[in-house]
């Protein structure tokens, strides 16, 4: 895979270098990696025209030569893997493990759709009259815009475009600004794999110049649909926007997911369980575990092999977890302040490493103690800071799980199956994981939010229905 030193953009099958340039750069020691192209309203205009364009005859492609461009996208993405896992983690400092997990997440998701354009079907309704029929037709809505952030790239860009796409419609994928090398390198994968030009279009933007391009895009009377993953406070401008328009969107945001202990529990498991679910990625994950609450039997225990699971996976002399973004670690750092300010405890896994020389770096925190008048009890920290609470019961934990805006994932622990699914139906959750982290993603399971977590589903049949428009048709017989 040939690298320019300005990432394009990608406008009905042909790179697009702009005049104006923005660096990016590696968060671990913020040397420049490349500069990138940076798109502008007119560009925004001209990307979503080329879909328009490429609209009517993609609509009417059979889903077996859908089928075969997928499987040779995800036939590619896996001989290139290599190259794209060191380009994603350049730009976001994540490490290997991560990068490698999510990348073949992808293919999978990619394999999983390409065999569901063969299973987009109508039906038919008896309706009063005998003379007449009722007909249900599945239909794609023409243009629409994905919006993809950049902490699981290859995931949430691909499902950004891949269901739009299987359903008959085209895209304009707008990527992140902190990972553009990596969302250029997916679309170019599709073209490489046959996607006919104008289906697919890449654009990525500085961040002074976002919201007006963003606005662009959701204006253009082409564009019918819009998906966005990202933050809270984002995605309700995003919804805002849209209703003006009168154009749905489909939402995956932020949240705040907790683990629930119960006091018959497998502590090994919870245990093992708990510290990727809360650490992966330095929790830079949505669905990252952020309050666990263990009952108060348990509590002691718990603590403290949580604590040493945490230090086997980043060692006390060792590096800490990276942030790809400063602002992030800095959010992280102010709640902690609060938390302390107003009565918590932290338990800091790890003192200040040699190399640790910048603002991204941030060492796992527990919280203990907390109360709800923290800032922490109530915000995503969306990095390697937890909450450990004690409680007393079922109905505290559940009333203290849902006592948040999000509703993303959660997680319970219980040797008993049915406690755990009474449990389930209680929490305002969009996922329940019972005896599993709080930090999952499966191909075949629609995936979204409750509350402020957002509002639409990806993955899975639902996930392409998301992107289909009914239409009823009645005929004489």
């Amino acid at each position: 895979m040939a690298q320019s030193s300005q990432v394009p953009l990608w406008i009905n099958g042909e790179t697009v270098l702009t005049a104006e340039t923005f660096d990016v750069t590696a968060p671990d020691n913020g040397d420049k990696l490349w500069s990138s192209s940076t798109a502008n309203v007119d560009d925004a205009n001209r990307a979503v025209n080329a879909a328009h364009a490429a609209f009517p005859a993609w609509r009417r492609t059979k889903p077996g030569v859908i089928q075969g461009i997928f499987i040779r996208a995800a036939d590619l993405l896996e001989s290139q893997a290599d190259e794209l896992v060191a380009i994603w983690r350049q730009e976001t400092g994540a490490l290997e493990g991560v990068a490698r997990w999510l990348i073949q997440n992808a293919i999978s998701n990619i394999r999983d759709v390409s065999g569901r354009a063969a299973n987009i079907h109508g039906s038919i309704v008896q309706v009063q009259s005998d003379d007449q029929v009722g007909h249900l037709m599945k239909q794609p809505y023409g243009v629409v815009v994905g919006i993809a952030t950049w902490n699981a790239a290859f995931i949430l860009g691909t499902r950004a475009f891949t269901f739009p796409l299987v359903a008959g419609n085209t895209v304009v994928l707008k990527g992140s600004e902190f990972c553009p090398r990596t969302f250029e390198a997916l679309v170019r994968i599709f073209d490489d794999a046959g996607l006919p030009k104008g289906v697919l279009n890449f654009i990525t933007t500085q961040s002074k110049d976002a919201a007006a391009v963003t606005n662009a895009l959701i204006e253009h009377p082409a564009v019918r649909k819009i998906n966005f993953t990202g933050s809270t406070a984002v995605g309700r401008i995003i919804a805002s926007k849209a209703g003006q328009e009168l154009k749905p969107v489909v939402l995956e945001l932020g949240g705040k997911a907790s683990a629930i202990i119960c006091e018959d529990a497998d502590l090994e498991l919870a245990v093992s369980q708990c510290v990727p679910g809360t650490f992966m990625h330095a929790g830079q994950t949505c669905m990252s575990t952020e309050r666990i609450l263990v009952h108060e039997t348990l509590y002691d225990v718990f603590l403290s092999k949580f604590k040493s699971g945490i230090t086997n996976l980043f060692p006390e002399d060792g590096p800490a977890p990276l942030m790809t973004s400063a602002s992030t670690a800095e959010k992280n750092r102010s709640l902690v302040e609060d938390a302390l300010r107003k009565g918590a405890e932290t338990h800091t896994i790890g003192d200040s490493f040699p190399a640790e020389n910048n603002h991204h770096q941030l060492r796992p925190t527990i919280i203990t103690k907390v109360t709800s008048d923290m800032n922490v009890y109530h915000e995503e920290s969306f990095g390697p800071t937890v909450s450990v609470l004690a409680v007393k019961s079922d109905d505290e934990a559940l009333s203290i799980a849902n006592d948040t805006p999000y509703g993303l994932s959660s997680a319970i622990f219980t040797k008993d199956l049915a406690r755990g699914l009474r449990m389930a139906r209680e929490l305002d959750s969009g996922a329940v994981h019972i005896n599993s982290m709080s930090v999952h993603d499966e191909h075949a399971l629609p995936h979204g939010g409750f509350k402020a977590s957002g509002w639409g589903r990806f993955n899975g049949q639902q996930g392409v229905d998301e992107f289909l428009q009914t239409k009823v048709v009645t005929y004489m017989q």
